[in-house]
């Protein structure tokens, strides 16, 4: 039977690594990734509805499961908003999907984003999870460049099993998360 790339990693290399570095006394001290969680909200789609179409279309083939629109809970006169109108797409992860995602947006991804640096630590917030943001859709391979017609960013949050930040820095650090720095304590 198929198993991920990164599943094996994380049993022979990460969770070794980890027990050692963080001294667990047992396998199941060791954090996980739960969940990864892709998240775009596009706020002009109150003007066009058919930006939530290619939104949801783009999010499906990037992440290789459906994706689902998020609706208002309010209604914002300022913007024009209703409550109930579909304002962004966001999709979950997890299992193997998760872990094959990972593995594609880490080798092949990543080294797409222009001008990169690695990934700021200052993503995350205190309770082992990582956020950070995507300027562009167009980094991931399954995107057709040529079909774009509007450049949307999104945020991709990591949610560990971590009960801290040094905790969670290092299991993603493991998996081969390319950060420009050291976490720097919340002190």
């Amino acid at each position: 039977m198929y198993k991920p790339r990164l599943v094996k990693k994380y049993k022979d290399e990460v969770a070794p690594a980890l027990m050692k570095q963080f001294s667990y006394k047992t396998v199941m001290q060791v954090p996980k990734l739960q969940k990864i969680v892709l998240n775009q909200g596009l706020g002009s789609a109150v003007a066009d509805k058919r930006m939530i179409e290619n939104a949801l279309a783009e999010m499906s083939l990037i992440a290789g499961q459906k994706a689902v629109s998020t609706k208002s809970k309010k209604d914002i006169s300022n913007f024009k908003l209703r409550k109930g109108m579909p304002i962004g797409v966001k999709v979950t992860l997890r299992g193997e999907r998760m872990y094959e995602f990972l593995d594609r947006f880490i080798a092949i991804s990543l080294p797409r984003i222009r001008d990169f640096k690695g990934l700021n630590a200052k993503g995350f917030d205190g309770r082992g999870n990582f956020t950070l943001g995507v300027t562009e859709q167009i980094i991931f391979p399954e995107i057709d460049i040529d079909k774009v017609t509007k450049m949307n960013g999104m945020d991709i949050t990591f949610v560990t099993t971590a009960e801290s930040d040094p905790e969670a820095f290092a299991l993603l650090k493991e998996f081969g998360m390319p950060f420009n720095d050291t976490l720097k304590s919340k002190n």
